[in-house]
């Protein structure tokens, strides 16, 4: 059995998630799901950067210990994982014991073959991003990242060498196109940070206590960096007595990442690996941001709301499809409850439920709910089995690459497809015939494979509803192809989307 190790980044819980961390695990989970169907041993981890100077301030404000402060933080994360049917193999924290101890034991082994030494750091940092910059790098004199002042500080530091394997990322890169995407970032990578050449990295601070402690100097505690990418691969067992997963999983096939961290995934991070003699994962993504109202989300500028109140108002499925479908996956993409509304009502109201219950009805009206396939095809037919037949390989070519939302939209192709095809065939006009019985049976058995085989293909996106779909229409074969003998015994139409009124829900609710 082939394995497939999927990653999203590790949050950092300086405050509860929101939407655009659902963003990133929603996608890393429709990913996961699609390969385990696919018979893939499937490793998928998420989890937690807890470390560092502003969640140590945050702790302080609060007047908790910084490990009280992010065990709550941790705790509301997991339970949005769990409202929104995220199935992640394995929630990493940096606080736990073995991350701990495997990253002293991989600072040490750094620090004594050369490719860490101390040093004495003076320069340009930006506190919320936890990130050191030069003078060139910074836009309008303020962080690039986050747009945030930043300060002036010099401290004595341990440096990784980064200019050491600088000849030896480039030729990697140059040999592996494929490593960094899109391509976009990729080219931003070599041309803005890797070709004016790479600055040792500072991989320790004195200024705050809240980190792993250097086992060998207690002065200093193992900064952000060198402590967060490890958990790819100490989470696997890396510097442990157990290392069965990292000889099993590792190399990761896909770290999907935000923009804003894509320089330390692609840069740093292998960087780490070279030195430590590991493969490098076979892909880095750096995906775009959710951006509401043209703003990144953020708690400062009021526009962050607790992503469980748009699954409580339009239920999982709907936020999962939504994020999945509406925004080209590594572009940014605006996130509103107005889209929301609209993206629901039109596919999964309109065409998705509306199909489902007009087959249903039909077939308990007609046939009592009993359907066999009578086969009296016509040349109509032919047009919607092919594209029935053709879905599993067009879908399989845009997960690989990426084209979630292409997935979907060919799935909704075939459903819209089928509400055509029922307008064409006209089945309330072939139940007038008698001799029309057998074709009208074989036009209902024709929707009926086409809801089952697209239900199967939706489950990566909308997993509750394609279980709900297959129990309606009580058929749980699960070739992902037409069949020609299939036997359906339908149940009760059930509605799968209520149709929303946008005007009088935005008018009722404070969203």
């Amino acid at each position: 059995m082939d394995k497939y190790y999927i990653t999203t980044p590790i949050y950092y819980p300086s405050a509860n998630f929101h939407i655009g961390h659902c963003y990133t695990t929603i996608v890393a989970d429709a990913i996961a799901r699609y390969k385990r169907s696919k018979g893939y041993d499937v490793y998928f981890q998420t989890g937690t950067d807890e470390h560092g100077l502003k969640i140590e301030t945050k702790a302080k404000e609060a007047g908790v210990s910084p490990k009280e402060y992010v065990d709550e933080v941790v705790e509301n994360a997991k339970d949005l994982w769990k409202a929104l049917d995220i199935s992640y193999d394995y929630f990493i924290r940096t606080t736990g014991e073995n991350h701990v101890k495997a990253v002293q034991k991989i600072f040490t082994k750094l620090y004594e073959q050369g490719d860490i030494y101390k040093g004495t750091y003076k320069g340009l940092y930006c506190v919320p991003c936890e990130s050191f910059w030069t003078k060139t790098q910074l836009v309008d004199g303020k962080c690039p990242d986050c747009g945030r002042e930043v300060k002036e500080v010099e401290e004595e530091a341990y440096f990784l060498k980064l200019s050491k394997y600088q000849d030896r990322l480039v030729k990697y890169l140059d040999e592996h196109p494929d490593f960094i995407e899109p391509e976009s970032r990729k080219n931003e990578m070599i041309n803005n940070f890797i070709k004016p050449g790479l600055e040792d990295l500072c991989v320790s601070r004195t200024s705050f206590k809240w980190g792993i402690p250097v086992p060998f100097d207690d002065k200093h505690v193992v900064y952000v960096w060198l402590d967060a990418l490890t958990n790819y691969i100490t989470s696997l067992g890396y510097m442990s007595d157990d290392d069965s997963k990292l000889k099993k999983y590792w190399p990761a096939d896909l770290h999907l990442v935000g923009k804003e961290i894509i320089r330390f995934h692609t840069i740093v991070w292998p960087i780490i690996l070279m030195a430590l003699d590991l493969p490098l994962p076979k892909k880095v993504y750096g995906h775009g941001w959710l951006v509401i109202n043209g703003s990144k989300i953020s708690k400062s500028l009021g526009n962050y709301r607790d992503p469980r109140e748009y699954i409580e108002y339009f239920g999982v499925d709907a936020v999962r499809y939504f994020v999945l479908r509406e925004v080209p996956f590594g572009s940014d993409g605006n996130f509103s409850v107005e889209a929301l509304i609209d993206r629901t009502n039109a596919d999964l109201a309109n065409t998705l439920g509306n199909l489902v219950q007009r087959t249903i009805s039909m077939a308990n009206k007609y046939f009592d709910g009993v359907v066999t396939n009578k086969e009296v095809y016509e040349d109509i037919d032919a047009s919607l089995i092919e594209k029935i037949n053709n879905l599993d390989e067009e879908i399989s070519k845009d997960i690989d690459g990426l084209e979630i939302s292409n997935a979907l939209n060919k799935i909704f192709e075939v459903l819209r497809a089928s509400n055509k095809y029922i307008d064409e065939t006209t089945p309330w006009v072939l139940a007038k015939d008698e001799s029309s019985k057998d074709r009208l049976e074989t036009v209902l058995y024709n929707l009926l494979e086409s809801i089952r085989v697209c239900a199967i293909n939706l489950s990566f996106a909308i997993p509750f509803t394609s279980k709900e779909i297959l129990r309606q229409i009580n058929n749980e074969k699960q070739e992902n192809h037409y069949l020609k003998d299939n036997k359906y015994e339908v149940g009760i139409p059930k509605v799968l989307f209520q149709r929303i009124d946008k005007e009088k829900f935005l008018k009722e609710h404070d969203l």
